[in-house]
């Protein structure tokens, strides 16, 4: 931080700051925004003193880069200490790595993912004000309303898009990889909602490694990568695919999603997609083995509870479209009154997020502005650094290395690093039975699997796309009268 700035000023202000969030459209890293805060200190060892011996889920997944991503239904789980997961990463004695002592640390890495801060320390809630997203203009949210991610080097998360709100990422211990997709991409990104999961929409490409004789329109996918160091927070805006891998031994992160006017629709498209999904996959013979709901989803839920929260959300839609009219109606010259509700992307049913009320954060910027007119306002430079396309020959593998507050890790040869990640499956060695399980090795699962028929899953690509999707919930709003 520049010494003219005195100690302790950051860069932007915190009403600056949300206005950035919530008007710009594209990926950015802000710089210099976080230096005071406590969660910076948030290491694998102070984490495991602060859990006491607590278990927490871990997913694992191969290193090697298959042409097929590695779901989650595609993954092993343990329930596993940080100290344990701290001696497995760091290749010490299988005796001290408990239930990790299954999996080679050299072919395997492991993702505690999705931890919400408030369930996992609810014993010590005086550690959510660690997390200030205050300074980005949301006062009141903290730790409260985050989620924390804690993985070993090669732990990713499938390319996906987020159906609800966008996401303020921190970045705490280690180097993270992000692969960013615009929303006008998903077309190339052979969107799927097979594994089924309420707000995600995945897609069939292995960013890492892609199928371009099965997928090639991936061709034209114009990918925004950057490397993210500590101390640093990203800007993922509404709708934009992401493929996020660790590149460090250990990496931290702590997330925020925020909600936004549009995610009232979302929520009525997502209750379509939901009832849709769970009333054909239900239909089908459960012998076929076909993992269809994501290990986050309890369970498919029935075509009554289904029907009923459909028709929460498009109350709630209406609501808020009486609401909205009505503040523009009697609105003042300070805007609209922000409202926010808690932090929820991966289960419709946790507290404080259910569709059923207009607690939605609300806003008075002018989004008529084109593309180049909102960019010329943004205040791009060492504070807020744009995540560019990459060159089409780079395809989505490079990366641009953010620097900032001299905490940035030396980047390494991106080239090696590709390589490692192209090793071939056939390659690796078993030691362990325990290490595969058993759906992992089917070989059904590869696109490459000449078919003769279409499949169940097939339709549901085209009918719970999320073109046909939105088209649908526009025309059931339409019968509402809105």
């Amino acid at each position: 931080m520049e010494s003219a700035r005195g100690e302790g000023v950051k860069p932007f202000t915190p009403e600056k700051a949300q206005e950035i969030v919530m008007s710009l459209q594209q990926p950015a890293v802000f710089c210099n925004m976080v230096g005071d805060w406590p969660a910076l200190h948030w290491n694998v060892k102070y984490l495991s003193v602060m859990l006491d011996g607590k278990t927490i889920q871990f997913r694992l997944g191969l290193k090697t880069v298959d042409l097929v991503p590695q779901f989650e239904t595609r993954c092993s789980y343990v329930e596993a200490t940080l100290e344990e997961f701290l001696a497995w990463s760091c290749g010490q004695p299988s005796c001290l790595s408990g239930p990790f002592s299954c999996y080679d640390s050299s072919k395997y890495w492991a993702y505690a993912d999705y931890k919400y801060i408030a369930r996992i320390f609810e014993d010590k809630p005086e550690i959510f004000q660690d997390i200030r997203w205050s300074d980005f203009g949301f006062p009141g949210r903290s730790g409260k309303e985050s989620t924390l991610w804690i993985g070993s080097e090669g732990a990713n998360t499938p390319c996906h898009l987020d159906s609800y709100g966008c996401n303020l990422v921190l970045q705490v211990e280690g180097r993270k990889r992000w692969h960013l997709f615009p929303p006008g991409d998903t077309s190339f990104l052979y969107p799927t909602r097979i594994p089924y999961e309420e707000s995600s929409v995945f897609s069939k490409v292995s960013v890492a490694n892609p199928d371009l004789k099965h997928f090639p329109k991936f061709r034209n996918a114009t990918a925004h990568v950057v490397t993210l160091s500590p101390g640093q927070v990203l800007l993922v805006p509404r709708h934009w695919w992401h493929y996020v891998e660790s590149i460090d031994p250990i990496t931290i992160s702590i997330n925020s999603w925020i909600e936004l006017d549009a995610d009232h629709e979302a929520r009525v498209e997502e209750a379509i997609t939901r009832m849709l999904v769970c009333a054909i996959k239900s239909a089908e013979n459960p012998s076929d083995g076909d993992l269809w709901l994501n290990p986050t989803e309890v369970e498919a839920t029935s075509h009554e509870m289904n029907l009923q929260y459909l028709n929460q959300a498009v109350s709630a839609y209406i609501k808020c479209q009486k609401t909205s009219v009505s503040e523009q109606a009697h609105s003042s010259s300070t805007g609209a009154e922000q409202r926010t509700g808690a932090s929820c992307k991966r289960k419709r049913r946790e507290v404080g997020c259910e569709p059923d009320g207009c607690r939605l954060l609300t806003h008075g910027f002018d989004f008529s502005t084109s593309k180049a007119e909102e960019l010329q306002k943004i205040p791009f430079g060492p504070h807020l650094i744009q995540v560019l396309p990459q060159p089409q020959e780079m395809g989505s593998m490079g990366a641009v290395a953010v620097e900032s507050d001299g905490r940035d890790l030396p980047c390494e040869n991106e080239g090696e690093h590709i390589g490692k990640l192209r090793r071939r499956r056939k390659e690796l060695v078993m030691s362990n039975d325990c290490e595969m399980p058993a759906h992992q090795m089917d070989s059904d699962s590869s696109p490459c699997t000449s078919q003769t028929a279409l499949s169940t899953n097939d339709l549901l690509d085209c009918l719970v796309n999320p073109h046909v999707i939105n088209l649908v919930a526009r025309l059931l709003l339409e019968r509402t009268g809105v």
